[in-house]
This record gives structure tokens, C-alpha cells and sequence, in this order.
């Protein structure tokens, strides 16, 4: 029974980790056990020095006449190198417009550092020959009809947001030959992500006309891929969020496939773009009925977006279609009042039901603490004290069985050519001392799920970024840069291996030893909230196991 526990113990240890290497495989794009993906190394190359000829199909319209999925629309803009850009700024947004289509271009986050250069901010939208991801938006559903490939004049006005001011605009304004003006504005707000979005349609023609605008997000399929030590990343990737279907996530590789599912139409929700911490969205909350899409439109690069009806439009009339363009951080707290399910970008994985909880709970220690690494403490201290008794029950059992293990030990010894016998005459030990080979198993692992969903809250959250807990540790995402954590964490391991009971078997008893070390050394690359949790847990197991032990009479 004592190497049935063993075993089953490190079967799920090993599994574990076997899970966590599988996903970051999965998620970093080096494809998953069981099911390997195929993946471009390098985005589309963009052509005439960057500026790609069509990032991005035109989405076919559900009705009416327009172009094919794909291919370039009529009345096309001239070449992209007559294009100009237009750049803005308020105090943490960034934006660069192509006045191509008067999409954005390029997205910096003034306010968050780029952890691979610390002088630098994120950026999260760019076009440049590495990197494809833009934000668009066009009419479908008539010839001439201005969309992305259009040419945009810029309306003069403010490029930055001045001292005095809360909003900035910036408006762009197309006319086709068909008579249909549309004038683009974009209304950004001082110390908001989220950026008012609002299409003016103008019919100057002599005709009726019914378009349909599209919101579309378009990003080439590269993950950026951290070292083997690191734990997975996030999802990403782009996603839908209906009433119906609610949170619908989809691999590259399955729309490369064709295999992606997903809602095709309803009349509310939204398309985003998902990575590690950061996201971009398109929302539209007017009760409009709208058809989602998510398809490859070139190498290497997909789309994800939603083709909202406008309605006709009489010849003399305008009309005006109000979304919003959110580019930020997976700030829980903020984004869950933007729209519904848009706190499902941060991407917990199976342990949603868990995690959330568990960060609403570490949100409100940090709001009366003031640091987050005092919040992950004082979380796993309140953890521990509610599993404080299934705790006391796996650590007697464990400390029973540390007592009879001399006893064990010698019966193995003595009998080990007669198995049948020594498992008899075990059995009679344990029941003779009241011990329960599985007792200190089965309420660990019936914890296992909480502090697995820790893990993933202190993994996911993006508040995590930059945040300084004590002394040298100025940033809880990044690494422990002098390794004082890691080592720490290492040596709490294996003082809370000395205090277990040690295996019958040698070999075991030798793999309880070597185990810690290398679990050490991938600790060693996670980041420093991480190993501060795993720290904290093993310090507060420690003590609790030691006075058990201590009482009992076997410390």
C-alpha cells in the first residue's frame, strides 16, 4: 500500500508536469503531443517596404453585391506607397492611422514596459517586415463602397491630447464613386484603453443603399516563444463571445484548417485578438444583428471579425454606426464592465471556475495591502488556514507512517523473498499503529485543483507586470534576477522532503531526493510571483507538518 501511494503520487506529479510542458508546447506554437500543429515561421512579408497590398480580406457581405472574400474590392485605393500615416497620443495610448483604409496600424502602450527592452513600451499593434497585426474596418455590399483598401483623407485637428483636455479626435473622411461618403472618427480618451469608434455614412448618390460595415481584427500567427523553462503562456489567438455561444477560442492552426467553430450570427457580442496579458476587441453594443467570421486570408495570417447591418440608406441620408476599439492590457477588474464575457480574454483555462474567485479574493488583499507580493502571501496564509484540517489530517498520517517506517523497512528486508508474506504481515503493521497508507494522499490532491488555479491567476494576471514586492524583486512577472527565490524555494523542498516518511524502496527514496532539485532548476526561469507563492506554500506546509511530527513523537 506504501508503494501504491508513492506511486500514485508521482504519477500525478509527473503528470502535471507533463501537462504544463505539453501546453507550453501548444500554446507557443511547437505543436501538442496530441495533436502537433503546423505553423509558418514568419508572417506574409509585407510588400512595398512594409506596407502589406491587402492585409486583411474584404469580408464577403451576406446579401447584395460586393467582393469576393479575398480579393482586392473595386475602385481599390492607390498603391500602398502613396499612403501616408497619421500618428496620436494621449498619456498611454499611441496610435498610428494608414491612411489606407484609415485603420490603426501600430498600438503602443505608453504606460506599460516591454520586458524585453525596459526603455521601451509595449507595443501591441505593428506592421513592419516581422510582424503583421492591424485593426480594420470597412463597407461591404455595393460597388464602390469605401473599406480599408480605400484612401482616406485626414481631417485637420489635434494630434495630441492636450494638458487641459479628457478626449482627443481624429477623423478620416472617403467618398467612392458610387456616392457613398463615409467619414471615420476615432475618440480617445485620457487614461482609457478603450477608444469610441464612430462611422458617419453620407449618400450622395442617386440611388438606396444597404451596406454593411465590417470590424475586423487581422494578426499574423507567430507566438513568441520563451525559454523551454518557462511556464505555458496564455492563449493565443483570436476569439468570439456570443450570448449563445458564449467564450469561443480558436486555434490558428484550426482555422488554417478549416476546423475553427464558432457562432456564425446573433444580434450582440463581440471579436478580440487574445496573447499573453494583452488583447485588442471590437465591440459593438447595440442590439444589431451581425454575422462573426474567422478565416485565413493569407500566409500565415488570419482574421477574425464581425459584419454588422447597417440598413438602407436613402439617397440625401446618413447614418451613423457607434462600436468601440479596445487595445490593452487583461485588466480583470476594468474590462468585465466594458462588455459582457470580455474578462474571459484572460484566459484561465480549465481552472476558470477556480481562478476567478481566487483573483477577485487576491484583488481585495492587494487593495488593503498595497503590494502584490504581500497579496500572494497573505492568499496562500488564508488558503492554508482553510484547509488547515484536511492538512493536519495528510500530515499525521504522514507522521505515522514515518514512525513505523523502521518497521517497514526491517519486515522488507527480512521477508523480501516471500512478497506475499511481507504484504500480510505490512498490512497487520498498519492496522496494529492505525495507519492509512493513502490518508496523507488523498487530501492533497484534493487541494491540488486550488493551488493549480493559483498558479494560473498568478501566471495570467497582468497586474503582475512591473510590480515591485521587496528589495531586488522589482517586477513579480519576470524572473528573480540574482536566483535568491529559486534557491529558497529549492531548499524549503527539500526540507519538507526530510520531514516525509521515506520510501521502502531505494530507488524511490533516491528519486524523493533528485525530484526537488530538478523541479529547483526549472524554477529558476518562472517568474518571481510564482516562486513566491511556491515559497510561502512550502514554508507554511513546513511548519504545520513539523508540530504535527513534533506531537507525535516523530520529528
Amino acid at each position: 500500500m506504501t508503494d501504491l501511494r508513492r506511486t500514485l503520487l508521482w504519477g500525478v506529479f509527473l503528470m502535471s508536469l507533463f501537462l504544463l510542458w505539453d501546453g507550453w508546447n501548444k500554446q507557443n506554437g511547437r505543436g501538442s503531443f496530441f495533436e502537433p500543429q503546423v505553423r509558418s515561421a514568419a508572417p506574409a512579408a509585407p510588400a512595398n517596404g512594409g506596407a502589406s497590398s491587402a492585409p486583411g480580406a474584404v469580408p464577403t457581405p451576406s446579401s447584395g453585391a460586393g467582393t469576393a472574400a479575398g480579393a482586392p474590392p473595386a475602385g481599390a485605393a492607390p498603391a500602398a506607397a502613396t499612403a501616408a500615416t497619421v500618428t496620436v497620443a494621449t498619456d498611454i495610448l499611441e496610435l498610428t492611422f494608414d491612411t489606407r483604409g484609415a485603420d490603426v496600424v501600430r498600438a503602443q502602450l505608453l504606460t506599460q514596459v516591454d520586458q524585453a527592452d525596459r526603455s521601451k513600451s509595449v507595443v501591441l499593434l505593428e506592421r513592419s517586415a516581422s510582424r503583421l497585426y492591424v485593426a480594420q474596418t470597412g463597407l461591404v455590399g455595393a460597388p464602390g463602397l469605401p473599406n480599408h483598401l480605400t484612401s482616406f483623407r485626414p481631417v485637420p485637428g489635434e494630434t495630441r491630447l492636450a494638458p487641459d483636455k479628457n478626449t482627443l479626435e481624429v477623423a478620416f473622411e472617403a467618398g467612392e464613386s458610387g456616392g457613398v461618403i463615409v467619414r471615420k472618427t476615432y475618440t480617445l480618451t485620457r487614461g482609457n484603453y478603450l477608444i469610441d469608434v464612430r462611422h458617419e455614412i453620407r449618400n450622395e448618390g442617386s440611388a438606396a443603399v444597404t451596406p454593411q460595415l465590417y470590424l475586423q481584427l487581422v494578426r499574423d500567427g507567430n507566438v513568441e516563444a520563451p525559454s523551454i523553462f518557462l511556464a505555458p503562456t496564455s492563449f493565443t489567438g483570436p476569439a468570439i463571445y456570443t450570448d449563445a455561444g458564449k467564450f469561443q477560442k480558436m486555434d490558428f492552426t484550426d482555422i488554417e484548417k478549416g476546423k475553427a467553430e464558432h457562432v456564425k450570427t446573433a444580434d450582440s457580442g463581440w471579436v478580440a485578438m487574445v496573447q499573453h496579458y494583452f488583447f485588442s476587441a471590437w465591440l459593438h453594443a447595440p442590439q444589431t444583428p451581425r454575422e462573426f467570421y474567422a478565416r485565413k486570408v493569407d500566409t500565415n495570417l488570419y482574421a477574425v471579425g464581425e459584419l454588422l447591418t447597417v440598413g438602407s440608406v436613402e439617397p440625401g441620408a446618413s447614418k451613423t454606426v457607434a462600436s468601440r476599439l479596445y487595445l490593452g492590457p487583461q485588466e480583470e477588474t476594468k474590462i468585465e464592465t466594458l462588455a459582457p464575457g470580455l474578462d474571459l480574454v484572460k484566459d484561465y483555462g480549465w481552472f476558470t471556475i477556480l481562478a476567478k474567485p481566487l483573483f477577485w479574493l487576491l484583488d481585495k488583499l492587494h487593495g488593503l495591502l498595497g503590494n502584490w507580493g504581500w497579496a500572494i502571501v497573505a492568499l496562500v496564509v488564508l488558503l492554508k488556514l482553510a484547509f488547515y484540517s484536511l492538512n493536519a489530517s495528510a500530515y499525521k498520517s504522514m507522521a505515522k507512517m514515518k514512525a513505523v517506517n523502521p518497521r517497514v523497512q526491517e519486515l522488507r528486508e527480512r521477508l523480501k523473498d516471500k512478497p506475499q508474506q511481507m504484504q500480510q504481515e505490512m498490512m497487520r503493521i498498519y492496522k496494529e499503529e492505525k495507519v492509512n497508507p493513502l490518508g496523507g494522499c488523498l487530501p492533497i490532491l484534493v487541494q491540488m485543483p486550488v493551488f493549480i488555479a493559483l498558479y494560473w491567476v498568478l501566471l495570467s494576471s497582468v497586474e503582475m507586470r512591473n510590480a515591485p514586492w521587496v528589495l531586488w524583486i522589482k517586477d513579480l512577472s519576470v524572473q528573480d534576477p540574482y536566483y535568491i527565490l529559486p534557491v529558497v524555494m529549492t531548499a524549503t523542498t527539500l526540507l519538507q522532503t526530510w520531514l516525509n516518511p521515506t520510501p521502502p524502496d531505494p530507488m524511490q527514496a533516491r528519486l524523493m531526493w533528485i525530484m526537488p532539485l530538478v523541479f529547483g532548476v526549472m524554477f529558476f526561469f518562472f517568474p518571481a510571483g510564482l516562486v513566491l507563492y511556491w515559497i510561502t506554500n512550502n514554508v507554511l506546509s513546513i511548519a504545520q507538518q513539523y508540530v504535527i511530527n513534533k506531537r507525535l513523537g516523530v520529528a
